[in-house]
């Protein structure tokens, strides 16, 4: 292969290339805000967020996510989604809806990859069991960007762009409708508001197939017009929803949907609280998965000489509170209920 610049596509080709092609209201990777800390190394074959991509997939609160509930706790059955396929579902989601409007997809698909870093074991009931325990509040979102802040490799964190860690702090939509004007979290990227929208795309959807495999819900129990509007089908309804997005954000300098499509998918979700996630079918098994979490959180303050080591340097400095809630956040749901297990349910004599 020759070496001259030009003769394959290294960094510098590929911002020359975003500059050409991308949308003016993209996010260029060569105009990045940069990084908290500045690094020596820049590579010459990757853009910047290329390379946070690759640090989120190698990172170990990636690997993590694979035994991570996101509605089913714990759930036997193979094909119910965890937080990782969860993950992988809003980026490629996220990334058709980048790649249509002519948006970064590098940047896109990193803040999809990292978004979920920061959730807790049993999803959102821990998320709410160590916001009631602990005085400083938790919320997943602030969690995932303290992950990859000060928590990954060992306290050293990954250093990502300032595009990337934006966009995850401000992916969350907590339980407000989607596309609400007044939310409290907007993303500083267009391509930051795209992982937004997937995020609610792909878990209203996804999380009606895995209540009509776990049968909390029948088909004939979902809103019928919105059905008919979107789909009847998983594939449908993702599609309809993508290519309204597309269609209406087009040239423009903000993320739509047609008003029609939108009430038809807001009332879908509004569905999907009532009749799932507040549901008494899941309530018996989150009330356990909530006395763990918040269990295990006064255990550790008790007994902090059981905290990893790294974790332990930072109790001076970050309060053994903090230091405790980032130990039980970053675990999966069967470490959690091993844990627990070990320290509070007593053994039969051998």
């Amino acid at each position: 292969m020759r070496k001259e610049r030009g003769q394959f596509f290294d960094r510098i080709a590929q911002e020359e290339f975003e500059e050409q092609s991308l949308s003016p209201y993209a996010c260029k990777s060569s105009q990045s805000k940069g990084r908290k800390r500045e690094e020596r190394n820049v590579c010459s074959l990757r853009t910047a967020f290329q390379r946070d991509r690759d640090r989120i997939i190698h990172c170990k609160a990636f690997r993590r996510l694979k035994h991570k509930t996101q509605v089913f706790i714990a759930p036997f059955g193979d094909h119910y989604r965890t937080r990782l396929t969860h993950t992988l579902e809003v980026s490629q989601i996220a990334r058709t809806i980048s790649r249509a409007l002519r948006l970064n997809e590098d940047l896109t698909e990193a803040i999809s990859l990292g978004h979920d870093l920061g959730h807790t074991p049993f999803g959102h009931t821990g998320e709410e069991a160590l916001n009631d325990v602990y005085k400083g509040s938790f919320q997943h979102n602030k969690q995932s960007l303290r992950v990859v802040d000060k928590l990954e490799r060992e306290g050293e964190g990954l250093n990502l762009t300032w595009e990337v860690r934006d966009g995850i702090l401000n992916h969350s939509q907590d339980k407000e409708k989607i596309l609400t004007p007044k939310s409290r979290n907007q993303p500083g990227t267009l391509e930051g508001e795209v992982v937004k929208i997937a995020d609610a795309l792909a878990y209203v959807n996804h999380d009606i197939d895995d209540a009509l495999r776990a049968e909390i819900i029948k088909e004939k129990d979902l809103p019928r017009e919105s059905l008919k509007i979107l789909g009847r089908t998983h594939r449908g309804r993702i599609n309809t929803l993508v290519q309204n997005i597309v269609k209406e954000s087009w040239r423009g300098a903000q993320l739509k949907m047609g008003d029609i499509v939108l009430d038809a998918f807001n009332e879908l979700r509004d569905f999907m609280y009532d009749k799932v996630y507040l549901s008494s079918f899941l309530f018996n098994e989150t009330r356990k998965a909530y006395r763990i979490v918040s269990e295990l959180y006064s255990f550790y303050l008790r007994e902090t000489h059981l905290l990893p080591l790294f974790l332990r340097k930072s109790i001076d400095k970050e309060g053994q509170e903090r230091i405790a809630v980032d130990y039980i956040a970053g675990m999966t749901d069967r470490f959690a209920i091993n844990i627990y297990k070990n320290y509070f349910i007593p053994e039969g004599w051998k």
